[in-house]
């Protein structure tokens, strides 16, 4: 979620979160160390500063460096070393990946492409742009995905007198981009909190290959679902030539062709990883990759004199702000995992009596409409060790609920504070609220329904 415009309410949940860091510390809590009872303190000061925004997401990311340590919770080595977690690194490479990109516009040529083979007619058209939005959010942050898509979607539907297609073309852009993030590991924040958390607390490798495997088919059939939802009313064919509505690229510059060699090589050695490599290169992992492809976009020659694919000045537009959030929810994973705060969390859990099934419906309901309010990476970096202990506690399938958890993170459709995707459609003046809203809502509850058969059937199978 953007951060918000002034709210007179900023100011009290600015107190509030220090309020309750000291009456935590001060309180006496039974069965909770004092250790346990300081990052309990710690992670409620930062919760309260995350989800109601009162100071940017950022900021409120780097108090566990200073609460941490003073308060007794976890040394400042230990906080610390959580802002350097490999799967860091890994966000970090895809990001420059996603710079050079940009920089030598071969997103247009993917989507020129794309919707070349779908044909031009409003339901294909529609389909055709989703698929591109979808494919480079796959890659690229979704809100870069969606700034980049936008133009294009808007000059489509200058060529056509409809209404409904308009809407159904920015909808279709902020959708796309949302739900092709899941597919990867670094297509959204929550995807690489979740990979870093289960890794502290659980000591599982979630690699590229196995989040693909179970995230992409999802992500597919929530893509598809989503344009039969929007394209009901459209026309299915016209005689209009794609060159007419779409400017043709033109032929591919050197600079293309090598950023697209590069990025095609770190995505083949992604996926094969696990078992190709596993056995020759062992020490390889899926950071080590993406360090290696942002590298090679810095030394490889752009050709005709235009230096290389990638400078440093170019890739300070980094969003360096989304690497201290996964910082922060790193930390905080540590925090729980290295004191015993876990065990009490569990404790409390423990005394709800309820189906695990239903447990399990009601936590990806809830965070699926927190994070229509709520930043998807916060609700994510505080959300999944609680469930994590909540799982413990219950006896739940700990693994499949936090799986549930993190897509449901990414599913907020209904309104345009929601995600930074809805936001820029939003800001097109083609839709109203309303329209987003309506449409929203359904995805929401299709959206509940596919996460919930998901981790149900196929989570194991693949993890």
């Amino acid at each position: 979620m953007p951060t918000h415009q002034h709210n007179p309410l900023n100011t009290f949940f600015l107190f509030l979160g220090p309020a309750l860091f000291f009456l935590i510390q001060w309180i006496e809590i039974a069965g909770l160390s004092e250790e346990g009872k300081a990052v309990l303190a710690s992670t409620a000061w930062v919760a309260v500063w995350w989800i109601t925004e009162a100071v940017e997401l950022s900021v409120a990311s780097l108090l566990p460096v200073v609460l941490f340590p003073l308060s007794g919770g976890l040394t400042l080595e230990q906080t610390t070393s959580s802002y350097g977690n490999p799967f860091i690194f890994l966000f970090l490479g895809g990001f420059i990946i996603g710079i050079t990109i940009e920089r030598w516009q071969l997103h247009k040529r993917i989507a020129y492409y794309i919707m070349q083979i779908t044909g031009s007619g409003e339901r294909r058209l529609l389909l055709g742009i989703m698929l591109a939005t979808a494919f480079l959010s796959m890659w690229i942050s979704n809100t870069a995905t969606a700034m980049m898509m936008l133009p294009i979607g808007v000059a489509v539907t200058t060529h056509f007198e409809s209404p409904k297609f308009g809407k159904s073309m920015m909808l279709g852009i902020a959708y796309a981009a949302s739900v092709g993030g899941m597919a990867t590991l670094i297509g959204t924040p929550p995807n690489v909190i979740f990979a870093g958390i289960v890794g502290e607390l659980m000591d599982i490798e979630i690699s590229f290959l196995d989040w693909m495997l179970f995230a992409t088919p999802f992500s597919a059939i929530l893509l598809m679902l989503t344009w039969v939802y929007l394209a009901r009313g459209l026309k299915r064919s016209s005689e209009t030539d794609i060159n007419q509505l779409v400017e043709h690229p033109g032929p591919m510059s050197i600079a293309e062709k090598r950023t697209f060699l590069i990025f095609s090589i770190t995505a083949v050695f992604w996926i094969i990883r696990t078992f190709v490599f596993g056995t020759w290169i062992p020490r390889l992992d899926d950071t080590i990759i993406a360090m290696l492809g942002a590298l090679a976009m810095f030394g490889v020659p752009a050709g005709k004199g235009q230096g290389k694919l990638l400078n440093w000045n170019t890739a300070k537009q980094l969003p360096w702000d989304v690497l201290l959030i996964f910082g922060g929810g790193l930390a905080i994973a540590k925090g729980f995992s290295k004191t015993d705060l876990t065990d009490w969390v569990a404790l409390q859990f423990g005394q709800l009596q309820l189906m695990p099934v239903i447990v399990t419906l009601i936590i990806v309901a809830s965070i699926n409409f927190l994070t229509e309010i709520t930043s998807n990476t916060a609700t994510a970096s505080i959300m999944l060790p609680l469930l994590y202990a909540l799982g413990m506690s219950m006896g739940l399938d700990t693994l499949p609920l936090l799986i549930g958890a993190t897509l449901a993170a990414s599913c907020a459709f209904m309104l345009p504070v929601a995600t930074p995707p809805n936001a820029i459609v939003f800001s097109s003046g083609k839709i109203t609220i309303r329209d987003m809203m309506r449409a929203g809502l359904f995805l929401n509850i299709i959206s509940i329904a596919l996460i919930f058969i998901f981790i149900r059937l196929f989570a194991h199978l693949i993890f």
